[in-house]
């Protein structure tokens, strides 16, 4: 297999557009000013000859830099800040809790930063993220048998009829009929690649892309779509083994894994994408070999389509499937992330 090399010319222009998916593959070391970046640093970008590279923080460090105070370097890109956690801990444990922007300026938070860095990392500020966060509890309350009444002061309402036209707006169904509907929730957690974005159904995890993926916005869409519900943020059963399972495996500790997934698809797809999950960890197999397994084998470019439909990186390695010529093709989440999962398995075989 023909590996992507990562040239000065990439990195200098992954670093003059703030690419995102350049992230962890590399930092910039800036020679006129003794910091390192991550590619997507928004301070203002050097002359190309005053950068060299390194493949982690620590190489920067040993090579006399200092970690940039803008893009802070030695976290995780995305990586929540203290006072996100301490905020989304709170919200997570206690449903009924409502934190105003007063409640905020009392304990010496800023709330247009926090609204900045929901809005961010979220898309919604924190006030409409908290009221998502209570609507999807209630919603969890009445599947799990909870009277209305009783799931509504439980998180926070104190009018039913204002909960009732809440919870109508936000899963587009009463409160009373909603014991029917799917519940679909999401979650935010970092990598060393980037931001990434899970959607766990009651039965597993169906969606689990990079929050830079373009077609994110579609594929939840087409989820939405398929459950015939709306995508809210709070917990599920299936985040904290997922983030545990996805860790090791950064850390070259996990193999294989054994959270339930569920992926609405056509029959052809799910076809597909089963045959991709029995690809070893490590080893690669091409579009032409996926077809033949598949008993078609003119259906390549079929195949190749449906592993770009693939909505759960990783777990279903669509990363692990190559060109019949040996090179990297079409990975949702970016060449360079292929490559850098590829080679984590094949370093720990």
């Amino acid at each position: 297999m023909n590996n992507l090399i990562l040239t000065e010319k990439t990195m200098y222009k992954a670093l003059l557009e703030k690419d995102k998916s350049f992230e962890g593959l590399f930092v910039a070391g800036i020679k006129t000013t003794g910091i390192f970046c991550r590619p997507s640093c928004t301070a203002r970008k050097p002359n190309r000859e005053n950068v060299e590279y390194f493949e982690t923080p620590k190489d920067a460090m040993a090579g006399g830099y200092r970690p940039c105070k803008v893009c802070c370097p030695m976290k995780l890109s995305g990586e929540n800040t203290d006072e996100v956690n301490s905020l989304l801990k709170e919200i997570e444990n206690s449903p009924s809790v409502k934190i105003s922007d007063y409640d905020l300026y009392k304990r010496g938070i800023e709330p247009n930063r926090i609204r900045r860095w929901f809005v961010k990392n979220h898309g919604m500020t924190f006030q409409a993220y908290q009221r998502l966060m209570r609507i999807n509890n209630a919603f969890g309350n009445i599947k799990d048998g909870n009277k209305v009444i009783e799931a509504a002061f439980d998180n926070g309402y104190d009018s039913l009829s204002g909960f009732n036209y809440s919870f109508k707006k936000a899963v587009s169904a009463n409160p009373k009929d909603s014991i029917v509907k799917n519940k679909l929730t999401f979650t935010r957690f970092t990598s060393p690649l980037g931001p990434m974005m899970s959607v766990a159904s009651g039965e597993g995890i169906c969606l689990l892309e990079f929050t830079d993926r373009r077609m994110l916005e579609t594929e939840l869409k087409q989820i939405q779509k398929h459950f015939k519900s709306t995508v809210l943020p709070g917990k599920s059963e299936f985040f904290e083994p997922l983030k545990v399972q996805l860790d090791e495996y950064f850390n070259g500790k996990r193999k294989t894994f054994d959270i339930p997934l569920v992926s609405p698809g056509t029959e052809f797809q799910n076809k597909v994408w089963s045959i991709l999950k029995t690809i070893p960890y490590g080893e690669t197999r091409s579009y032409k070999k996926q077809a033949e397994l598949l008993g078609n084998v003119k259906a390549v470019r079929a195949v190749a389509n449906a592993n770009g439909d693939n909505r759960i990186s990783i777990l279903i390695p669509c990363h692990r499937v190559i060109g019949e010529n040996g090179k990297l093709t079409g990975y949702g989440g970016g060449l360079w992330r292929k490559q850098w999962l590829l080679n984590l398995e094949k370093s720990n075989q």
